[in-house]
């Protein structure tokens, strides 16, 4: 039986046994308070609302952000709101004032509400998601775990996918005894030709039967066309795995919008969760696929429950907790405004820098291909150590701190990534700072 149900199940009969349980233990705070927002005039689309600064201005005034530096690298983990930190907060003290009773008792049933009101943003059923402590957790879970590979099949990943994740489709050499290939996407990179890309690897490799596809890059920003693709595999008789670390929470989709029976999703980057949550999603139906975690036995009274592909023991109770407030903010903003307004402060450097002599922006000017990430290089300078000296000379020199990025096949560059909580001012300093670098 799995950890979670044993622990149901556990509470449960404890609960039976001792009358006074059910309110011998405070319960956990409710949901903090969602801020007010500016009315939203009628009519008023996403992208027109990103340039209303009143509301802007509201919902930048839920978040305290430092001002040691112009903080651009906002791709790493999600700032949590006001209202999130202070529900976590909250949730942090009961748990470490209530201890074992607590989570014995009362988190079990905690946990799955939590779990619940993830799979109704995602759009999935509850049955189809387990959380995690992340994306990394959840795709090495799936990758590894895929068992329909036989010796001799092919497994599909690109130089845009994350560098764990590449790891562990690599791994599957050792532990399926799959051939593992890999391509690269073309740059300048356009929606036709990285279909074709995808196309044209499909038709290469006759025995592919697994590809792993990365929805939003975290070097360039791309957002990869994974339904499109998705459906060209499912005709050959190929599996995709996706990687949507960076894709759910910032673009306006659901899970079933990207065709895929599998994916790795994170909670705590665009959803602005404490950090600690992703969850993994199984289409209904394809459990049996992904072995159980580690020898996890089946529960015979529960069928294949997504459950026991993921032990991992002890976790940060109050993030779980705190996960429902985190969902309930993103919604109340609005996932299609935010989508619209980091597309705003992402094209407001883009589109600058472009005419930058001497900067090479790596950056699609399609609306289908493009994310909050975006990433640059001076020109000819494509090494890590280029990438990584003008990173620094940014933080030293002007103040602005983005990361240098390692592992397109073209070589390494800076990424730049805006939140919602971003100046748009922070973004003309960048410009200014780049007309700078440029000339030396």
């Amino acid at each position: 039986m799995n950890p979670q149900r044993r622990a149901l199940l556990c509470a449960s009969s404890l609960a039976a046994a001792l009358p006074f349980a059910a309110g011998a233990a405070d319960a956990a705070p409710p949901a903090a308070a969602l801020p007010p927002l500016p009315a939203v005039p009628a009519g008023m689309t996403p992208d027109m609302l990103a340039t209303h600064q009143a509301y802007w201005q509201a919902v930048v005034a839920q978040y305290d952000t430092t001002d040691a530096v112009i903080q651009l690298d906002n791709a790493f983990w999600g700032s949590m709101a006001r209202p999130v930190l202070s529900h976590y907060e909250q949730q942090l003290s009961m748990v470490n004032r209530d201890n074992a009773w607590y989570a014995r008792m009362r988190f079990p049933a905690d946990f799955e509400a939590a779990r619940a009101a993830a799979a109704r943003a995602l759009g999935v059923g509850i049955d189809e998601i387990v959380l995690t402590r992340g994306a990394t957790e959840a795709l090495q879970v799936l990758i590894a775990g895929y068992n329909r590979l036989r010796p001799g099949d092919t497994v599909l990943y690109a130089d845009i996918d994350y560098d764990n994740m590449i790891t562990v489709t690599r791994w599957l050499r050792q532990r399926r005894g799959a051939e593992v290939v890999s391509i690269a996407i073309p740059e300048p990179f356009t929606h036709d030709s990285v279909v074709a890309a995808y196309v044209a690897a499909m038709e290469r490799h006759p025995k592919l039967k697994l590809m792993l596809l990365t929805h939003v890059n975290h070097r360039n920003g791309m957002v990869l066309p994974v339904a499109e693709i998705s459906r060209l595999a499912r005709e050959r008789g190929i599996d995709v795995i996706v990687d949507t670390a960076h894709g759910f929470g910032q673009l306006d989709m659901t899970i079933p919008d990207l065709q895929a029976d599998f994916a790795g999703i994170n909670l705590h980057k665009w959803i602005g969760a404490p950090v600690g949550v992703g969850a993994i999603y199984i289409k209904r139906g394809r459990v049996a696929d992904i072995d159980p975690f580690m020898g996890e036995v089946r529960d015979e009274t529960a069928g294949d429950d997504i459950r026991t592909r993921v032990h991992t023991g002890t976790v940060n109770f109050a993030a779980y907790l705190s996960l429902p407030t985190a969902l309930d903010l993103h919604a109340h903003i609005g996932v299609a405004n935010k989508q619209a307004r980091l597309r705003l402060l992402r094209n407001r450097w883009v589109e600058a820098a472009r005419g930058i002599d001497g900067i090479e922006v790596l950056a699609s000017a399609d609306p289908r291909l493009t994310s909050a990430i975006a990433s640059f290089r001076l020109k000819g300078k494509t090494s890590v150590a280029d990438n990584f000296a003008l990173s620094k000379k940014l933080v030293q020199e002007h103040g602005i701190f983005a990361v240098p990025r390692d592992g397109l096949a073209n070589g390494a560059c800076v990424r730049v990534t805006p939140g919602i909580f971003t100046p748009e001012s922070h973004l003309d300093k960048l410009v200014a700072a780049l007309r700078k670098v440029a000339k030396g």
